[in-house]
Formats: C-alpha cells, sequence, structure tokens
C-alpha cells in the first residue's frame, strides 16, 4: 500500500501542504513559521540524515515525511524529526509505515540501537501513537515561546 524513497526537490511543495495550522507546524518542527515553505525544509534537511518521504502506491503521490538527526550530546544516538503525514493519509498506516522505515533506516544504515523523537504534550494523538509504537518517555523539556509555556516529552525505543 505504501512505498518510500529519498526527499526530492519535487516534493517539497506537497509537504508544505500537510500543516494544516500553526500549531501542526510547531509539532513538526518549532523552528518553521507557518506557512511552511520549501526552503524552510530544506535549510533544515541540510544538517539532517535519510531525508525520507511515504509515497500511497496507488496514486504514487507523497503522503508523509520524516528525517533523523544526530543527538549533539551523546555519541551514535540519533532523532527522529520533522515528522508530518498529509490530512487524508492519517489514520491510514501511513505513520505507522514511516515509523518502521525511518527505525530500519536508523538501525541499519546509521548503526543505531535506539531512536528517540520529541513529541509536545498538547500533541495527544501523537504522544499515544507513539507508545503504542513502542516509544517510551525518559525526559521532559519545558519552553518559552513568547509568552507562552511548552512541554515537550522526549522519547526513546531500543531497535534491537
Amino acid at each position: 500500500m505504501y512505498l518510500h524513497r529519498s526527499l526530492e526537490i519535487g516534493d517539497l511543495e506537497t509537504i508544505c501542504l500537510f500543516p494544516q495550522s500553526q500549531e501542526e507546524l510547531f509539532y513538526m518542527s518549532p523552528r518553521f513559521v507557518y506557512p511552511l515553505t520549501p526552503d524552510q525544509i530544506m535549510n533544515l534537511a541540510k544538517d539532517r540524515f535519510e531525508p525520507t518521504v511515504i509515497l500511497e502506491d496507488a496514486k504514487n503521490e507523497v503522503v508523509a515525511y520524516a528525517n533523523i538527526y544526530a543527538d549533539e550530546l551523546e555519541e551514535n544516538s540519533f532523532w527522529l524529526g520533522n515528522v508530518i503525514v498529509s490530512p487524508e493519509s492519517r489514520g491510514k498506516g501511513a505513520s505507522q509505515y514511516l515509523l518502521n522505515v525511518m527505525s530500519e533506516k536508523a538501525k541499519n544504515t546509521l548503526k543505531t540501537e535506539k531512536l528517540k523523537l520529541a513529541c509536545h504534550s498538547t500533541n495527544s494523538r501523537g504522544l499515544a501513537f507513539y507508545s503504542k509504537s513502542g516509544f517510551k518517555p525518559f525526559d521532559m523539556k519545558i519552553h518559552d515561546i513568547g509568552s507562552k509555556k511548552f512541554i515537550t516529552i522526549h522519547m526513546i525505543k531500543n531497535l534491537v
């Protein structure tokens, strides 16, 4: 039902349509400014590994995107980043396929035994999904953004 491949320049405009609000874009990356633009994706992706898109097999169209980045504090440790699924593909298995692909890339290509991710506390759907997929909380950070405070929950999954 789904296929995957590396990100291509032609995918960027489609990915920019996935976040439906500033809040959804914040979940994808607090560094992004709404509305998302191809330049924002490319500027962040240049320091990332395995930028990957998921394609719906029947239509051959991009339905999800993610990448991986290195942990600055721990050697051979990596984080899943910029996870986003098209609104039309949510709840249809694309996110699980994306998570499986990215976990395999972290394990087999980057040779790491665990994968981390950050999920914001207001993203209850994401937290439930990651928990169901085997990720466990290990830390949290409080961020001040403007006059608001946000809690980010750090989660980890063993890949071995």
